[in-house]
């Protein structure tokens, strides 16, 4: 239902095979009136948004889906001396360092690159990578199953460890999942180096399910997804997207005056993603002009409902669902990063001793 997909953060680049996987059929890299993007598997666009960017540039886009975040982001390091393509979209603010420290990305400032709110961004001395959009990962609730129960949502990391809500809460695998991921960074930034570890045991004591990617506990756990009540889940808790609940009403048929599902804003993780040139392109005037093309205003319009995330242009606009039914978070969780850099695969290793074993 959602873009959104489960994605696998691979710890360590010796798991991921260099098998090119995606589509082939428009030429191939070298080919200068064609700019390849390499993605992870939400990528998506209107196909009128598209045809109007390669009418007016002259190039044809060519788009390899090259599997989750995680893996696609490892292959693309392994792969930098001879690059599958041009450009690289969807590696977010919890990988990045690994990407930046491999060497990537080349500069390129693109245009437009002023008119990006300046909270997202960064590396602005080099311009290796360009912010795209934005999202917030958050615990999402079921509306109906709290207002039978007579029981108020949970607003808070520190409500979810409340006997209130024992053996509500699904969430997904830190290892193997980017919301799973963004939920163990989002209680790393809250309670510090000193103090996640002890949140998450009160946590696993208190009930918390895990399972291994976003679809599974989205659709098949969570009772307030389209999915889960088809699947007669009984969980009414689970760690997704502050734009799930858009989704839910955006897709229903017919579709309802309000969202069945709410968001517990003081849980929430911003997780941005960005783009760059690769090193080493083949292409690289026509990936500069993808670039540009990624920020430009027809393309951050059409972004949120195509891959349900939040554009990070300054004028773009902003569905209407997306203000009235899964707004940003004001305050969300964030860290630096440098600081996910130095600790993410500790975090990620102690957790899984912590929570699964």
């Amino acid at each position: 239902m959602i873009k959104r997909k489960t994605t696998a953060v691979v710890i360590g680049l010796g798991l991921v095979t260099l098998s090119a996987c995606g589509s082939s059929d428009s030429g191939g890299a070298g080919d200068s009136k064609t700019v390849t993007l390499v993605s992870h598997d939400s990528w998506a666009v209107s196909k009128s948004v598209l045809a109007d960017f390669e009418k007016q540039s002259g190039y044809k886009v060519r788009v390899l889906k090259d599997g989750d975040a995680g893996q696609a982001v490892n292959k693309a390091i392994l792969t930098k001396d001879n690059p599958q393509g041009d450009v690289f979209f969807g590696v977010d603010n919890t990988l990045l360092s690994r990407a930046l420290d491999n060497g990537l990305f080349q500069s390129y400032e693109a245009k437009g690159s002023d008119q990006i709110v300046q909270q997202y961004r960064i590396d602005q001395d080099r311009h290796r990578v360009t912010p795209i959009d934005a999202g917030d990962i958050c615990v999402n609730y079921d509306k109906a199953y709290f207002s039978k129960h007579k029981l108020a949502p949970p607003a808070s990391f520190d409500d979810l460890i409340k006997p209130a809500y024992k053996n509500l809460l699904v969430t997904e695998n830190a290892g193997t999942s980017s919301p799973g991921l963004g939920f163990l960074l989002g209680t790393a930034a809250k309670y510090g180096d000193d103090g996640w570890q002890d949140y998450w045991k009160k946590l696993k004591a208190n009930g918390v399910k895990v399972v291994d990617g976003w679809e599974q506990a989205y659709n098949d756990e969570f009772s307030g997804s389209a999915g889960g009540k088809k699947a007669k889940a009984d969980r009414p808790l689970v760690v997704s997207y502050a734009s799930s609940p858009p989704a839910e009403v955006i897709y229903a048929d017919p579709k309802p005056k309000t969202a069945p599902t709410g968001v517990a804003s003081g849980t929430c993780f911003r997780q941005v993603e960005y783009a760059g040139l690769l090193s080493n392109a083949k292409n690289t005037k026509g990936g500069k002009a993808l670039l540009d093309f990624l920020i430009s205003v027809k393309f951050q319009d059409d972004m949120p409902l195509n891959m349900f995330v939040y554009p990070v242009r300054e004028t773009a606009q902003v569905p209407e669902e997306f203000v009235k039914f899964g707004p940003q978070a004001k305050n969300p969780e964030t860290l630096a990063p440098a600081k996910i850099a130095d600790n993410r695969d500790q975090w990620v290793k102690s957790w899984t001793s912590l929570v699964l074993k």
